[in-house]
């Protein structure tokens, strides 16, 4: 079985092109995770997912423990042979979600207790335990267990909040049992202060994690807060370690944080805006409920080799829509999420090629074109 091994090939800039080897096959980076929550990319077939180009998912402790729960995940063989994924699986600790709950938790220098908010049941987390669901779940990468610091926070609080998640790191640390080919992730916390920032690097360097990520951004401090932190926090970073901005983003929000030197990101979005009748193009966004694509013949994006844009007109899509019908979002998920790794595998061929500087402005004014020009060609 590989070892689980970070390998950075080329920069460009800020920009790094890289190999993350794993027991569950190789991860080529930058890359972009789907999300799939509850052991499900929602709306897409594994098989689907991986046919995008997807190399790598998400799974999530939170939700997974309280349905169908980590102990009968693990019976069943993991989420991986559970819900029929052949490739790497990256957890989600539960430390945002639990931070969502607002008043229905309760934190302690220890954990956190929460209601569930499927039936009010009373649970815990605590660093460990989270580790161990995670390995329950046969995690290929663990997340430490966090407090995701709220925005907006004082930068006292900022600092209390992102100390507690350096002593939870130390705990998840030396709960996590090391296995050949799986690896932990730290998370650097600090809200948006530099100073706090570079002290959670430094705190979670001194444990020694196979990957570090980069948490508490894309809640709520907008996309210009959000690359003035990572120009900061990403520099102080180890070169020779994944790095992982968690949550992020929109596709600018990619191309932003692949120049300030992130290789690995997830977000719902992709999927989330296909149910709602969203589609991310090379020259923007399109909302295919608008009026103005029910007699529309076009693809989608002539440029995009999805079902969705090869067999299947805009005015069809309109239609699935506007009937309510199922396909309309499966289609326009797929279709998402093919959009991101299709932009993901751009930027890797130009940082290998030199050329990133050049592939950023082409996306730009890409998106600035706006949807009302023909997209035949990108």
């Amino acid at each position: 079985m590989p070892a689980f091994q970070f390998t950075l090939k080329t920069t460009d800039g800020m920009a790094r092109r890289g190999r993350l080897q794993t027991a569950w096959g190789d991860v080529e980076t930058p890359v972009f995770m789907p999300v799939g929550t509850a052991a499900t990319v929602k709306g897409m077939m594994p098989e689907s997912v991986r046919s995008t180009g997807a190399s790598i998912i998400l799974a999530n402790t939170y939700h997974l423990m309280l349905r169908p729960g980590a102990e009968r995940v693990a019976r069943l063989g993991g989420v991986r042979r559970m819900m029929g994924w052949d490739g790497p699986l990256l957890t989600d600790s539960g430390g945002f979600q639990v931070m969502s709950l607002g008043p229905l938790r309760k934190l302690d220098e220890d954990g956190v207790t929460f209601k569930s908010h499927l039936d009010g049941s009373s649970h815990r987390l605590t660093p460990e335990r989270s580790t161990e669901i995670q390995h329950l779940l046969d995690a290929t990468i663990t997340m430490a267990f966090d407090e995701c610091t709220p925005f907006p926070a004082t930068e006292d609080q900022a600092a209390e909040s992102m100390r507690l998640s350096m002593r939870w790191a130390r705990r998840s640390r030396d709960a996590f049992g090391a296995r050949t080919g799986y690896g932990q992730f730290g998370i650097v916390q600090g809200s948006v202060f530099p100073e706090l920032r570079a002290e959670s690097v430094a705190a979670l360097e001194a444990i020694d994690f196979e990957g570090y990520a980069i948490g508490g951004l894309a809640v709520g401090e907008g996309q210009q807060a959000m690359f003035e932190t990572l120009d900061v926090t990403t520099p102080l970073m180890r070169a020779d370690r994944p790095r992982y901005l968690m949550g992020v983003g929109k596709p600018a929000d990619l191309v932003g944080g692949v120049a300030r030197g992130v290789d690995m990101f997830d977000c719902v979005l992709p999927t989330r805006s296909g149910r709602t009748g969203q589609a991310f193009t090379r020259r923007g966004p399109v909302n295919i409920k608008n009026a103005r694509h029910a007699e529309d013949p076009r693809p989608l994006d002539a440029a995009c080799g999805c079902p969705a844009c090869a067999r299947y007109s805009r005015a069809y899509l309109h239609h699935l829509f506007k009937a309510d019908e199922v396909l309309g979002l499966m289609l326009l998920s797929w279709h998402n999420i093919q959009y991101y790794q299709d932009l993901m595998g751009g930027m890797r061929a130009a940082i290998e090629a030199g050329g990133f500087a050049a592939f950023e402005a082409d996306f730009h004014a890409g998106q600035a074109l706006g949807d009302i020009a023909p997209v035949a060609g990108g």
